[in-house]
């Protein structure tokens, strides 16, 4: 397998993914008034994807597990690039939304396995710097797809946000199925019970977590979550006596591997809010359009892309939960001083430099806690592993997106609060110095999560350890 290619193919796959979580979302008043809907139905084209990828991404992984990682991968991207297509050309909101569902289906196999298919094909000393160029896709994708959005709708329609996808897809398919192999099929059973008991339990914590923040509370929603977490005990015992898990509850002994997981889930709660919460700023308080702010965000993705591949290489040497660590600090710091210095009337070229920390951040957390999970991993669990931890992250962007609302709810009415977030609604006087106040306070909440996400990035220890299973 040519390295360079397959590594392309792995980081498209994973930036388009990780792209249309968000991509929508500034869309989304367009696609309302085009489709002739409400905006409670057209929110779902944002929350269906979302949802699937949390429920799909494990059970994903295992499968290229067992079928073989190549095949899966491929057969996700044939399936995420037919249904982009599908998706630009519906009449109406029931049909954009189930062509989202297959596109989440195929971007839950490309993800899933693209950390194993890295671990595959690259020698372990040098993963760090692959990691640095496809681990990034998910986290920058996901606020790359704010800006793609804004700029698509704005000036070409919202129906080129799935169009855009095609063209890349058709080319990445053919490189793909051309350079793509299998390397390791383990010959075990899918584990159909532990399956259905995760993926029930995802899509009622999921759902139930969205309807809240919404709608608001409501008996119903506190008990799909309730009956969402009582599902994951069980989940574990059926893991603990099947005779080939989806997950290997052996594997969550290892330090390196466990930790690093719980690194990546608080990290994606605590970072991506962030961007939610400045949409909410710019829009809301300041009078932005959708598409100036996504553009003032920018800087920040570019110098988390540019560090990256760099930070990936440093990540190789031995210490990726300490650099993954420090990147923490690095998102925390810009989480604070948006805290201390966040006003109604901030300059504009403040909020850049913080969000170019914020880049810095990233860059070297997600390279180094790519390589901390999978050097952690046996081979034959490659896939089961990356898919639990792009779980853990598409679980982290949908309690951002919980989060950011909630808060806001807090202080505004939520029917304003979403009119805020969708750039449809500006504030004034005491309401806009009010909110700003009830943002800080997000923004607190959120610090405190990236702490304990460095907490556990450090506490995770080195790759110069022997490992044993």
């Amino acid at each position: 397998m040519n390295q360079k290619i397959v590594l392309l193919v792995l980081s498209l796959g994973t930036l388009m993914a990780a792209v249309d979580t968000t991509i929508v979302l500034l869309a989304l008043p367009t696609i309302t008034d085009c489709l002739h809907t409400n905006l409670f139905s057209s929110i779902w084209v944002l929350l269906a994807y979302l949802i699937v990828l949390a429920v799909l991404s494990t059970q994903a992984g295992r499968i290229g597990d067992l079928i073989g990682r190549g095949k899966i991968y491929n057969f996700g991207f044939i399936l995420f690039t037919l249904a982009s297509a599908l998706a630009g050309i519906s009449p109406n909101v029931c049909l954009l939304i189930s062509f989202r569902v297959i596109q989440a289906i195929g971007g839950a196999l490309l993800t899933s396995n693209s950390y194993a298919i890295i671990a595959d094909v690259f020698p372990p000393n040098s993963r760090g710097k692959a990691y640095g160029i496809t681990a990034l896709g998910w986290n920058v994708g996901a606020l790359l797809g704010i800006v793609l959005g804004g700029v698509l709708t704005t000036f070409f329609g919202w129906r080129f946000i799935f169009y855009i996808n095609v063209p890349i897809g058709i080319i990445s398919v053919i490189l793909g199925i051309r350079e793509i192999r299998d390397s390791r099929v383990v010959k075990n059973k899918l584990d159909i019970t532990g399956s259905v008991i995760l993926g029930v339990s995802l899509a009622l914590i999921s759902v139930g977590s969205m309807m809240i923040a919404g709608i608001g509370v409501d008996i119903m929603d506190v008990v799909e979550i309730i009956l969402g977490v009582a599902l994951l005990p069980i989940f574990v015992i059926n893991e603990s006596k099947v005779q080939s898990p989806i997950i290997n509850l052996k594997l969550f002994k290892i330090r390196l591997l466990s930790f690093s997981l719980l690194a990546s889930l608080f990290q994606g709660i605590g970072a991506l809010s962030i961007t939610f919460l400045l949409i909410m700023y710019l829009q809301g308080v300041r009078g932005l359009t959708p598409l100036q702010s996504s553009l003032l965000l920018t800087p920040g993705y570019v110098v988390a892309s540019v560090l990256a591949p760099f930070m990936g290489r440093i990540a190789d040497r031995g210490r990726p939960g300490l650099l993954a660590g420090i990147g923490l600090l690095f998102i925390f710091a810009s989480l604070m001083l948006y805290y201390f210095i966040l006003t109604p009337s901030t300059p504009y070229f403040t909020i850049l430099g913080i969000t170019a920390i914020t880049g810095i951040g990233s860059a070297m957390f997600w390279p180094s806690n790519a390589t901390a999970v999978m050097f952690s991993a046996p081979k034959e669990y490659y896939g089961s592993v990356s898919g639990v931890s792009r779980t853990l992250g598409s679980i982290g962007t949908t309690l951002s997106y919980v989060m950011s609302i909630t808060v806001a709810t807090l202080v505004i009415p939520r029917q304003v609060a979403f009119e805020i977030f969708l750039g449809t609604n500006v504030l004034d006087g005491d309401v806009s110095n009010a909110f700003v106040n009830g943002l800080h306070f997000a923004f607190l909440i959120s610090a405190i999560i990236i702490i304990i996400a460095t907490l556990f990035s450090v506490l995770g220890g080195s790759t110069n350890v022997k490992r044993s299973y």
